[in-house]
């Protein structure tokens, strides 16, 4: 690490540290697709819809000060089945229609191919964040529907929520709290940050 990057993940002096809240996409905010009991990430700007209870649970925890932050695995883009543009596209909507502050993606295909810090369950996502917005990772959350986002979030002692979703795949970390979807998510986290 740097000089300079140091300095950033101590964050400016003076400034107070954030709270944030790190949202999957595809599972989280985004409807995914399931096949055989597994989500998949939907391949066209079409296929791509925000859940209906997505714009009032991020609107309350954007109201009572939290950062939201989505932090998200597309590896299609390195695997060469969906064009970045396409990803892309798909964010350029959801910011639209959410208050998200920052959006920060892996594109690394995975499967043993490829060795990045960034693909969860490895925290580099969560890192790069709190480094460039002077987030207290300790007074955060990381909120998931698959055993990655789990891990990522205990990786970097952020408060983990689970959403259920009832995939064929087991956690491998228990998650401080689990709900049926983002704004049952959303009253746990504002509940538990009175």
């Amino acid at each position: 690490m740097g000089e300079h990057e140091i300095e950033v993940a101590r964050g400016t002096p003076g400034m107070e540290k954030k709270r944030a809240v790190f949202l999957d996409r595809d599972g989280v905010i985004s409807r995914s697709i399931v096949r055989d009991g597994l989500p998949f990430a939907p391949t066209t700007l079409s296929e791509f819809e925000i859940l209906p209870e997505a714009p009032e649970a991020c609107r309350r925890l954007k109201e009572a000060g939290f950062l939201l932050i989505v932090v998200t695995n597309q590896p299609e883009v390195g695997r060469g089945t969906v064009k970045q543009e396409t990803v892309e596209e798909m964010h350029a909507k959801m910011c639209r229609e959410l208050p998200i502050d920052c959006v920060e993606v892996c594109y690394h295909p995975g499967h043993g191919i490829s060795h990045c810090d960034c693909r969860k369950p490895k925290p580099g996502l969560l890192l790069k964040a709190a480094r460039e917005l002077n987030i207290d990772l300790g007074q955060s959350w990381m909120v998931g529907d698959r055993w990655r986002d789990i891990d990522c979030g205990f990786a970097v002692g952020c408060r983990t929520l689970f959403i259920d979703r009832g995939y064929a795949e087991s956690l491998k970390h228990v998650p401080d709290f689990r709900a049926k979807d983002l704004a049952e998510a959303a009253e746990m986290i504002l509940a538990d940050s009175k």
